[in-house]
């Protein structure tokens, strides 16, 4: 990660395994969402870190529960965490950049991230984390995804604190901007050789119906706006600063944002081919998201887009396709290829991560039946666009709810108990990672 780009360093293949832990349970199931519960990483998590190894990939985005190692104001408990960052750095050889906050706070956080102490809590636990892992951890995570965030958890109300909205949003994404704004500089206070990977999710939109211009300019603002605010981007002459205002952020809150910015030293992008990808469509007198594949193409557009925009380097953090070992494998080349041809533009990408390694458990699993994505997919290129259903009960058996997108799949026993295997996808992922290492004393070359 700390190299800079100059035309020969290696590509870094990274990989991540899902970290979603949300410890309150939920409203409509009473069931927690803990991925490392769910899929058995607690457990297994030795030979879960040994299987990262063993892809060829030289680092790891993992994330440390908030709510395991900082169970009560100022009272951490380091056992786990001492031996899985223990285990990362002096056993499996791997770069952890690690992921502080994924989706969920701790539980005597009443008011989740619309808590008013929520900003000051984060802070002081990446403070703590940076201070113990000093020289150990390289990178930083403050916050996964706060445009995700903001959605779920402040204009859908999906999870806490279940706003709902645009007040909702806006709501969410002030104060997780503010949070994200105190962590960094808390981290680089307690670690100054530390990176801090900034971390979004890409939502890339288009349309073809003329009547929803306007909506498609409030999504595309939208789509960067937390990431503005982190960096102290957002004044009184922005829009979006009057938008703000509008929908119940005060003017000092914005005023703090706009004078405490902060610069990462990458950004990380989250890009899905087939969920970043949205078009606008009206549907039965709402204006919807419909999913669609964007491939690379979109892909490149939205790397250069950030590239000329925020001026630092680049990473893929998050991308996988959910399929056969044939389609990810496709998916990998196109990607590897692309992301060689921006390098040798110019673009500074450092590398990309394949989230998960591991297959996950779809969060409706958790939902009480509710539709957990915000967008909708197609029967076929002109099919009628329809919702995303849970593939299962609720909050019973996980294997209808196991997403198939990982190096390593997970298989569900009679009882339910889950395994992991190698797909035929390791290889082709160990494939690249190996000629990626082999390459870096020289210049990249197309795949």
């Amino acid at each position: 990660m700390s190299a800079r780009r100059d035309g020969n360093d290696a590509l870094i293949f990274a990989v991540g395994i899902e970290d979603t832990a949300i410890e309150v349970p939920l409203r409509g199931s009473g069931q927690r969402l803990d991925e490392y519960e769910l899929t058995g990483h607690l457990t297994q998590w030795r030979e879960d870190l040994a299987r990262a190894g063993h892809t060829g990939a030289t680092a790891i985005r993992y994330g440390l529960p908030w709510h395991r190692v900082n169970p009560a104001p100022g009272v951490f408990n380091w056992a786990w965490a001492d031996e899985v960052i223990g285990y990362l750095a002096n056993e499996a050889g791997l770069r952890v950049i690690l992921d502080l906050v994924h989706y969920g706070t701790p539980a005597w956080l009443a008011g989740s991230f619309a808590d008013p102490g929520y900003a000051a809590a984060a802070a002081d636990y990446a403070a703590a984390v940076a201070r113990r892992y000093r020289g150990v951890v390289g990178a930083y995570t403050p916050l996964n995804e706060p445009l995700v965030t903001a959605s779920f958890c402040g204009l859908r109300g999906v999870w806490p604190p279940y706003l709902s909205g645009d007040h909702g949003w806006a709501t969410v994404a002030v104060a997780v901007a503010a949070g994200v704004q105190a962590s960094v500089r808390a981290i680089r206070d307690a670690d100054p050789g530390a990176e801090i990977v900034h971390v979004e999710a890409v939502q890339a939109y288009r349309s073809s119906d003329p009547s929803l211009v306007g909506e498609l300019r409030m999504e595309e603002q939208r789509s960067e706006l937390p990431t503005q605010l982190i960096l102290g981007q957002v004044g009184p002459d922005d829009p979006m600063w009057a938008w703000l205002i509008k929908h119940g952020v005060s003017g000092d809150a914005l005023r703090r944002l706009a004078a405490g910015s902060v610069s990462p030293d990458v950004i990380g992008l989250n890009y899905y081919p087939e969920l970043s990808c949205r078009e606008l469509v009206r549907l039965d007198g709402a204006v919807v998201h419909v999913a669609s594949d964007g491939g690379t193409g979109r892909l490149e557009q939205v790397l250069r887009h950030w590239h000329a925009r925020y001026g630092s380097p680049l990473m893929i953090t998050e991308t996988a396709v959910e399929g056969s070992d044939a389609k990810k494998r496709a998916w990998l080349d196109e990607l590897v290829a692309s992301l060689r041809r921006l390098r040798r533009d110019g673009i500074d990408i450092r590398g990309l991560t394949w989230w998960p390694m591991v297959d996950f458990v779809d969060w409706g699993w958790a939902s009480g039946g509710a539709v957990v994505e915000e967008f909708y997919r197609r029967d076929g290129p002109s099919g009628q666009p329809r919702p995303v259903e849970p593939p299962g009960q609720p909050g019973g058996p996980v294997a209808p709810f196991l997403r198939r997108m990982g190096i390593y799949s997970l298989d569900a026993d009679g009882d339910g108990r889950l395994s992991r295997e190698p797909t035929g996808f390791l290889d082709d992922f160990r494939s690249h990672a190996d000629g990626s290492h082999a390459a870096g004393s020289h210049a990249d070359q197309d795949t």
